[in-house]
């Protein structure tokens, strides 16, 4: 598998999945990076098994999946259970954690004011994720700000509801986007 950033680059749009509707349209759509943002201990590895055989870079919200305890073994399980490429969490121990199991690691932060953006920007230098997904998306300024500050790829999620927003994002600094917007799925493939 070729390293993140050039999966970023070259694949720009990234699909964000909260129920079955969306692993469905997902798996004939064209994006290829998957985040998934739902599911149990049950039901994980019928999904990333089904996104995979799709050909789908997958990453899963660690701290959304129910059942699962957010420590190293919780981990360990969803790497031998759904064997994702990467793993989403805003936990500095998952993070830790995950890069100990191999995991590509993304930090998803909030930023909902300057501190909380200090606070964010203090995390990803100390736990150094491999990349950093910002909400909300739309924040371009927020992106451009931080986008000197942290070493590594941005990715911007939420509140994303038109190509516009996508564009503004990318031209302040962000590497990629995610959305459950499906109709902007499609863009991946222009």
């Amino acid at each position: 598998m070729e390293n993140l950033d050039q999966l970023l680059i070259e694949n720009p749009v990234i699909a964000a999945i909260r129920n079955e509707e969306d692993l469905e349209k997902v798996i004939h759509s064209g994006v290829l990076i998957v985040f998934v943002l739902y599911g149990s201990i049950i039901s994980l590895k019928k999904i990333c098994v089904r996104l995979k055989e799709a050909g789908k870079v997958v990453f899963v919200h660690v701290d959304l999946i129910e059942g699962l305890k957010g420590d190293y073994t919780g981990l360990l399980f969803i790497k031998q259970c759904g064997e994702p490429y990467g793993i989403i969490t805003t936990k500095a121990t998952n993070i830790k954690n995950g890069k100990k199991l191999n995991f590509c690691v993304i930090q998803r932060i909030f930023v909902v004011d300057s501190l909380s953006l200090k606070t964010g920007i203090h995390n990803i230098q100390s736990v150094l994720p491999d990349a950093v997904e910002v909400m909300p998306g739309v924040a371009s300024k927020i992106i451009k700000s931080m986008e000197n500050q942290v070493r590594v790829p941005i990715i911007a999620g939420g509140l994303i509801q038109t190509k516009k927003d996508i564009m503004e994002s990318i031209s302040a600094g962000a590497m990629a986007i995610s959305t459950t917007k499906q109709e902007l799925w499609t863009l991946s493939e222009e």
